[in-house]
């Protein structure tokens, strides 16, 4: 069971690439958004399993969820960011 968790991991590292991919040469900044939120639920992820490899699930529980909240908080002030100079910039 330790090689499964082992190899998903490395697995899902791979699977993180591809929306950096997208946040890197993303045409707009929302796309850009969503990578970085695409990146961080897989991050979570990954957190947890390497929680399983090391045996302290508890531990890392606790590290992904407060992770998950700062991305949480983070994605939604970014949008309210772009939101709100959209509208500054629209108005003369």
């Amino acid at each position: 069971m330790h090689d499964f968790f082992l190899y998903s991991a490395v697995v899902l590292m791979i699977i993180i690439a591809i929306p950096l991919l997208r946040v890197l040469k993303g045409p707009s900044v929302f796309d850009r958004l969503l990578g970085a939120n695409a990146i961080a639920t897989k991050t979570i992820v990954l957190i947890t399993l390497i929680g399983f490899l090391f045996e302290r699930v508890d531990m890392f529980i606790d590290i992904t969820l407060a992770y998950a909240a700062l991305g949480f908080i983070s994605s939604l002030a970014l949008a309210k960011y772009i939101t709100v100079k959209r509208v500054e910039v629209d108005q003369p």
